[in-house]
């Protein structure tokens, strides 16, 4: 289905793909009903169809939407600061406030989509991008912490891969936990606790001299 030619659209379409990005965010792409989707964006099912295409294709640009806005936010925090382990806790700690925010769905866009993943109704190409999303994260930890290898900032005996694995088990639970009602306060105690395993490096001390008597 196309638009007239001609006829201008009469809705902020970036507006309304923020309001898919929330419907779906909420109840995921199986059960997030096409009534549900055109009462939030504010759209005829003909309009729905006409900007943004059908119901998988609507999901795929909201996915994109929530990775370039959200997602990318967060990021520039991992990369900006040069010391690793600070650079780690404040991600890890900024995606905290976005999956506590209560003025957001709860939980993450892409861990609560991959519950769905395995399901008949679920199409490839959803369960595919969300599982790209989902290791993009991680590949991002992971470069991270292999800059902090090269600085020398590493604990010993931890290897970049292993780290990534552990702190990106760790987003993944924080999610299911804010998703589940556990407020920012919690979650930043679960960070802290688990960033014990990358002591702070002491800062190094000044020698002092004797004077000379």
């Amino acid at each position: 289905m196309t638009r007239e030619r001609g006829r201008p659209r009469t809705f902020d379409i970036d507006h309304a793909l923020d309001r898919a990005v929330e419907v779906f965010w909420k109840h995921g792409y199986q059960d997030a009903s096409l009534h549900e989707l055109t009462d939030a964006m504010g759209l005829s099912k003909p309009s729905l169809y006409a900007a943004f295409g059908d119901k998988e294709a609507l999901y795929l640009k909201g996915l994109q939407r929530y990775l370039s806005l959200l997602i990318a936010r967060h990021a520039a925090k991992l990369n900006d600061e040069p010391d690793g382990r600070t650079a780690l806790q404040g991600f890890l700690r900024s995606l905290a406030e976005m999956l506590a925010d209560p003025e957001l769905p709860g939980g993450c866009f892409i861990i609560n989509g991959t519950a769905d993943c395995g399901g008949s109704s679920i199409p490839a190409s959803v369960e595919m991008a969300l599982r790209s999303a989902l290791q993009g994260t991680e590949t991002m930890v992971l470069q991270r912490l292999g800059r902090a290898e090269e600085d020398g900032q590493l604990p010993p005996g931890m290897t970049p891969q292993a780290m990534a694995a552990l702190f990106s088990s760790l987003i993944a639970g924080l999610a299911v936990m804010a998703k589940s009602g556990a407020g920012q306060e919690k979650l930043m105690t679960v960070i802290d606790t688990a960033m014990a395993v990358w002591p702070k490096t002491p800062a190094p001390t000044r020698k002092r001299h004797l004077k000379a008597a």
